[in-house]
């Protein structure tokens, strides 16, 4: 290891049990599969420096969840390829025992095919593009949009969606059928902005990503909102799937964080739906190319819905593994509560909380605490507003981080204590609520005693019905 990539392990911003390269630039996953009793985990990845081009796909794998051993890149541009500007975001899928990995190359923006070993350690790219642009009646903009396939076999056929956008009219994922993997047949649309133009959460002008499956009996399509160059966040719609016609019913917002874009979602040798997303980060420019690294995968995801219908998602199991010291408490008002967690300090937590969300009008819970308090990033239910708050203004008292009030709409079940688990992970911080709302967030303190916890509530008589609290090991 070099003296930078030694410099770049000790940062204090560095996670330590997230997923992240050694050095440079990473973003969107790609390419999940679960082959030969191993999680493969590929991502988009320039190995040239933190920030975003000649993008490659790194590479890899763990047999855990947790512990994560690194391969050789898996796919490079190079002169003369059809990906030669990129090896943009894809899926990898076993064919009858062959691995294969769909791919975006650039440019223009096309559809491309590799075939892997079977260690998947070497990569041949097949010679021509799979789909050379998109549609002729779909206009994909300047530059062409049309990117990041996703392929599922289904009966006698495979398929293939396609994001792209259709300019005037938004976002639009294309649907693609093929028997023999290699020629591709245009279907039509599986769905455009005018069919959810009646869904509450807005989608951009052009959707990145697609991800299409099933996930207990409802189909399901993840994508990825984009507009004018600009990254937001993930959106999925559930629904019914019949004669390769989708109709969505219900609509959710995938993370209400700031940094949780592009996710992925494979099934794995238990039949689970997992998800990873990638964390990018919250800082400038300057501040990242200082630092040697940028962008964090999150911890993966298990999918599911809850008896109403609600998208739920919770962190592995194998994270526990993770658990050292631990403390717990038992119900606690304000005080009792702040008393019990003067004791936990650490940059790398896991906290499980829960409170009677009737016992005040503002209650919740911060973490990265300076001890003059001038520092910390909060997290609270607002009982006056049935809001659900993370609120990064207070994280860093740099200027090259970025910080704000993130929300969502929460109510909680009737009767029911909230339950929040909490992954803090140095400049990572992830939050589940009720298992069914989630925050990711990054937070940059500048004091390296940071590591505080302490309960908030805002009036009334707050009630915290538990309080549990672990340290957890790094995974280098």
């Amino acid at each position: 290891m070099n003296a930078r990539v030694t410099d770049i392990a000790q940062d204090f911003h560095r996670p330590r049990y997230h997923f992240l390269p050694p050095a440079n630039w990473m973003n969107d996953p790609n390419g999940l599969i679960y082959w030969q009793g191993y999680y493969h985990l590929f991502y988009q990845y320039n190995p040239h420096g933190p920030f975003h081009g000649t993008i490659h796909w790194g590479h890899a794998r763990s047999a855990d969840l947790v512990h994560w051993e690194h391969l050789p890149i898996a796919l490079a541009p190079a002169p003369g390829d059809l990906d030669a500007e990129g090896c943009w975001s894809g899926c990898a899928v076993n064919a009858d025992g062959v691995p294969l990995v769909f791919y975006t190359g650039v440019s223009p923006q096309r559809q491309l095919l590799a075939t892997g070993s079977p260690d998947l350690l070497h990569w041949r790219k097949h010679p021509e593009p799979l789909i050379a642009a998109p549609p002729p009646e779909i206009d994909a903009g300047p530059h062409q949009d049309f990117r990041d396939p996703y392929v599922w076999q289904a009966e006698d056929a495979w398929y293939m969606v396609v994001g792209s956008q259709d300019v005037g009219r938004g976002g639009v994922v294309l649907l693609y059928r093929s028997r023999d993997l290699l020629h591709w047949d245009y279907l039509h649309p599986l769905l455009r902005t005018a069919d959810v133009r009646e869904f509450p959460i807005w989608a951009g002008s052009m959707w990145e990503c697609p991800n299409f499956f099933t996930l207990e009996g409802a189909s399901v399509l993840l994508l990825s909102a984009w507009d004018q160059q600009q990254t937001y966040y993930p959106v999925a719609f559930s629904g019914e799937y019949a004669e390769e016609r989708f109709t969505p019913r219900r609509q959710f917002r995938v993370d209400w964080g700031d940094c949780f874009y592009a996710p992925q979602v494979m099934r794995d040798g238990q039949g689970r739906a997992l998800m990873w997303g990638w964390l990018w980060e919250r800082r400038t420019r300057e501040a990242q190319l200082a630092a040697g690294w940028a962008g964090v995968m999150s911890l993966p995801r298990v999918l599911s819905w809850t008896p109403e219908g609600v998208l739920s998602q919770r962190p592995v199991p194998e994270l526990s593994q993770l658990r050292r010291a631990s403390q717990s408490w038992e119900a606690r008002d304000l005080a009792g509560a702040a008393d019990a967690l003067a004791t936990v300090h650490g940059a790398e937590l896991e906290l499980q909380v829960t409170f009677d969300p009737l016992s005040a009008p503002e209650i919740g819970l911060d973490v990265c605490v300076s001890p003059d308090g001038a520092e910390f990033t909060r997290m609270a239910y607002d009982a006056t507003r049935s809001l659900f708050s993370v609120n990064t203004t207070h994280a860093s008292l740099s200027a090259a981080a970025w910080g704000e009030v993130l929300t969502a709409p929460f109510t909680p079940r009737p009767g029911e204590p909230v339950q929040l688990h909490i992954f803090v992970d140095h400049s990572v911080i992830e939050v589940f609520v009720d298992a069914t709302l989630c925050f990711a967030v990054r937070a940059y303190p500048t004091r390296p005693d940071s590591l505080g916890v302490r309960p908030f509530a805002r009036g009334g008589r707050p009630h915290f019905t538990s309080l549990t609290a672990w340290k957890l090991a790094s995974i280098e």
